[in-house]
């Protein structure tokens, strides 16, 4: 068994990163080569705009390179939920940007010509107890009636044909997709660089100042300065953004990824080869990959840390969540077990804006692999001083009490879930 995300492992390595130091002025720094800097460099340089790309590792080394392979449409919390909290105009505005981020990434893919196996597959959220199926079906009537029409609810019987384990129904949203996220990113930064934007990686920002209108950014491999700075570090956000560190929990996300499945046991897993997550608080997401392994993730442990010590524990619990929904797994071979962190706000909607003369995308809270593009791309758009379309513009985001980079309590969160998901 592999501890490398099997994304990384399977992608071509980008080759077009900037090979001298750090240096030059810039109309926009991005910190951050994952989905959304890469997306916002290439948009500000088809405008036109000198960019650089500052990331600490290698492009797609942190959550881009380390998710399910999952784009799913709609909102991490339910619609209903979204209407009472934001407002039905703003809720429906999110639920919009999530769909629209689904079409950009397509469109991006087809014009930059990315191979990435990028496939409208749908999504099921799947109701693991009968009380949760009664949660999605009114959910779904909202949903359906108000802002997608594009969604089916599906009973028990539905699913035989969908997924080989016994759930009490679930919900399809039908414009969802999958796709490779290392040959993803590894495009998308190929794109970037030949638009003009310049890559650097190996390049973490140690130091930030301001002052007569620009920004000088100090990196390990030297110094920039720049018009503009968009911060787009997500969970890997530096103690040196203080302002953020407060307002985003890093919290693990662990995954296995099988041994290619047969024929015969796709048929038995996961005939629909959709996209699906459960309705458990500590719950599990899966899906096929391209040459058909079953990716199984979740939370595993409420754990801020990943490594390859983190991550193999984590992996043994994922395997008996496997074996639980999917006996007839329970012996199959597990080649890769990959673990990183996801960038949570305290609300688990995500925040783009403008504070303290830097730009900033983030928050995603464990849907980025479908909004970071297209938020990516927005915050772009807004730099270049053209219509401002952030779905999340103007709303507060308090920092977490207590919280300034370390998150102490994750365990007592995962304490409190375990209890929800025991009685309810």
């Amino acid at each position: 068994m592999k501890l490398v995300s099997y994304w990384h492992d399977t992608a071509p390595v980008f080759a077009g990163a900037a090979k001298g130091p750090v240096d030059a002025h810039y109309d926009v720094a991005v910190i951050g080569g994952g989905f959304t800097g890469l997306a916002a460099a290439r948009h500000l340089a088809k405008a036109g705009a000198r960019v650089a790309v500052l990331e600490a590792e290698r492009v797609g080394w942190g959550a881009s390179g380390r998710n399910g392979g999952h784009l799913n449409n709609g909102l991490a919390h339910s619609y209903l939920s979204a209407k009472a909290e934001l407002g039905k105009e703003r809720a429906i505005a999110l639920y919009k940007a999530f769909d629209g981020s689904i079409d950009t990434i397509e469109a991006l893919i087809v014009e930059e010509k990315i191979d990435c196996d990028f496939r409208r597959a749908g999504k099921l959220k799947l109701a693991s107890k009968p009380q949760h199926f009664d949660s999605i079906a009114r959910n779904f009537e909202a949903v359906h009636a108000e802002v997608d029409p594009d969604t089916a609810l599906l009973s028990a019987d539905d699913l035989k044909s969908e997924v080989g384990s016994p759930f009490f129904g679930a919900m399809l949203s039908k414009k969802s997709a999958m796709m490779h996220m290392g040959r993803y990113v590894a495009g998308l930064a190929q794109a970037a660089a030949r638009h003009g934007a310049i890559i650097y990686e190996g390049a973490a920002v140690t130091g930030q100042t301001q002052g007569n209108g620009k920004h000088v950014l100090t990196t390990a491999r030297g110094k920039l300065t720049a018009d503009h700075v968009l911060v787009a570090t997500g969970a890997y956000t530096t103690p040196n953004f203080g302002y953020f560190r407060r307002r985003i929990i890093s919290v693990g996300s662990f995954l296995i990824a099988t041994r290619p499945l047969t024929p015969d046991e796709i048929a038995a897993t996961m005939p629909g080869n959709r996209t699906c997550v459960n309705s458990m608080n500590i719950g599990n997401y899966f899906r096929l990959s391209p040459d058909n392994r079953l990716l199984f993730g979740g939370r595993a442990r409420f754990s801020a840390t990943s490594d390859h010590r983190s991550d193999s524990m984590s992996g043994e619990i994922l395997r008996v969540s496997l074996a639980k929904i999917f006996p007839q797994l329970g012996n199959v071979d597990v080649d890769y077990c990959w673990g990183g962190l996801v960038d949570m706000t305290k609300d688990r909607y995500p925040r783009a804006g403008y504070h303290d003369g830097v730009w900033y995308a983030m928050g995603y809270s464990g849907h980025g692999a479908q909004l970071s593009t297209h938020l990516g791309m927005i915050v772009a758009d807004a730099i270049l001083g053209r219509v401002d379309t952030n779905p999340m513009k103007g709303v507060e985001w308090p920092a977490v009490p207590g919280h300034f980079g370390k998150p102490w309590f994750l365990p007592l969160v995962g304490l409190y879930y375990k209890t929800l998901d025991r009685f309810q």
